[in-house]
């Protein structure tokens, strides 16, 4: 499957979530922004993928990001953003949400586990109350939040000299 093929959008992504589930197969749930993809995404996303057969990845909208984080960001278009997302080996499908988080994603697609990066403990997932609800559970991943696109960036702009 080519990386654009993996971008899809919601009601594609549960679709084939019932063909995984058919099959017997399970289904992790991460989410982000992915702004100047790092390290630690992958790391991320790379353990996500190791706690069920398929990843589906949720990436923050332009606008999303830009709630959250404050009007300079994102630095990455949200398509470039879930392209890079899409490359990497670990993640079968790519979806974009507008939404401050990903109560409705979870609310729909019903993943046998949702992942959060380590900034997390499994008790203080926002969407926890969510995901047990319907009997699935949340876990962490990744290594220790030693790598920020924030602090990328500021490294970045003191980096450029005279041009």
């Amino acid at each position: 499957m080519s990386t654009l093929e993996k971008v899809r959008g919601l009601a594609e992504v549960v679709e084939q979530r019932e063909r995984w589930r058919a099959e017997g197969k399970t289904v992790a749930l991460a989410n982000g922004i992915f702004d100047l993809l790092h390290v630690g995404h992958v790391r991320y996303l790379e353990g996500a993928r190791a706690l069920a057969d398929h990843l589906v990845v949720a990436v923050n909208s332009d606008a999303s990001t830009r709630a959250y984080k404050g009007p300079g960001r994102p630095h990455i278009p949200e398509a470039e953003r879930a392209e890079l997302v899409a490359a990497l080996a670990c993640t079968d499908r790519v979806l974009v949400f507008d939404e401050p988080n990903v109560r409705s994603i979870i609310r729909v697609l019903k993943p046998d586990v949702h992942v959060k990066g380590t900034d997390y403990t499994p008790d203080s997932i926002p969407e926890a109350d969510e995901v047990r609800a319907y009997g699935g559970r949340v876990a962490v991943a990744g290594d220790p939040k030693n790598h920020s696109t924030t602090e990328l960036a500021r490294r970045l702009r003191m980096d450029r000299g005279p041009g």
